[in-house]
């Protein structure tokens, strides 16, 4: 079978391991499809990748994405492999840009790791006063609303990189007594033992889009479009579709301490879960519907930000006091 024209498949990535793997993970499964793919990855260093400060001064997390979006836009490239939870929920999709597939969602749970040789298993052995570095909002949040005695610090940088300020391999400002990273990523880098607690999604909730992986392209490159789609998961579209419904009606970015999960039930039935918290996690509003009558995914993510909402998640967001 070969469908797709005699052209070179231009993927856009960016030029981190964890991205790279990404890269190599979708270029796999396109040559199960077109054996002949002749495929030429463009990686690019994202202004977000070389900024090491906080990433909301600069733009927020939407950075990692823009640059090569533009690329996309601009023919330098024909299709590119992006992290869904990397992706801004608040603004509109880049024009003339589509997401033609998203591949069946990876591991969604965060995982705590500990320094190389630690005895520790559970944020529960933490001293008070102890130093977990993460970059995400959402996690600091759900820490400190269980553990409001622990010090949540930043880190940015690649996964492994990070790993390394763990075990003491690379200079910090601050010692780090324990790390949050997503599952997923350790998995795709194969460093899944390192993880020690893998928390429940009750006990952190995901990240919109946590896990899943958007192949994008342009609307108008009709056999680039046709090739991504066979490799659509359908269940993982819809419950993406409910989770980004709800970030947008939030008007949420990346860098917004939102948190939501879609499951699909046994029955077929949607249920999505969405919270917003104060970055401290002492405030937090939540909402759990199901995806009743037609089960759309649009109208379920539609009623939980409502919801949410109400229940004054704007100003939880905007970080103002009650």
């Amino acid at each position: 079978m070969n469908d797709f024209p005699e052209r070179v498949l231009r993927i856009g990535s960016r030029s981190t391991p964890m991205a790279l793997a990404q890269v190599e993970q979708v270029s796999d499964l396109l040559h199960k499809i077109e054996p002949e793919l002749d495929i030429e990855v463009v990686p690019v260093t994202t202004e977000a990748d070389k900024w090491q400060g906080d990433l909301a001064q600069l733009g927020g997390k939407g950075l990692f994405v823009r640059e090569i979006d533009q690329m996309l836009q601009r023919g330098h490239v024909d299709m590119a492999v992006h992290c869904i939870k990397d992706v801004p929920g608040d603004v509109p999709m880049p024009r003339g840009l589509i997401f033609a597939a998203y591949l069946p969602r990876d591991e969604v749970r965060d995982a705590l790791l500990f320094p190389a040789g630690s005895d520790k298993r559970t944020l529960d052995d933490l001293p008070a006063g102890a130093a977990v570095a993460t970059s995400a909002v959402r996690r600091k949040a759900q820490i400190n609303r269980v553990r409001p005695d622990i010090n949540v610090v930043r880190v940015r940088g690649a996964v492994g990189t990070r790993v390394e300020k763990l075990d003491g391999g690379r200079k910090t400002d601050t010692k780090i007594d324990a790390m949050v990273l997503a599952r997923a990523g350790l998995d795709r880098l194969g460093l899944a033992d390192r993880a020690r607690q893998v928390f429940t999604v009750d006990q952190m909730l995901p990240a919109v889009g946590a896990g899943a992986l958007g192949l994008e392209c342009r609307k108008d490159d009709d056999a680039v479009a046709y090739l991504l789609q066979q490799l659509n998961h359908e269940r993982t579209m819809t419950e993406i579709t409910a989770e980004r419904v709800m970030l947008h009606g939030l008007r949420g970015h990346c860098n917004s301490p939102i948190a939501g999960h879609c499951i699909t039930e046994p029955d077929g039935q949607l249920a999505l879960r969405g919270m917003v918290f104060s970055r401290d996690g002492s405030k937090f509003v939540h909402a759990h519907f199901w995806g009743e009558g037609m089960n759309d995914p649009a109208v379920l993510g539609s009623r939980v930000s409502a919801e949410l909402l109400r229940q004054g998640a704007r100003d939880i967001i905007q970080g103002i006091p009650h």
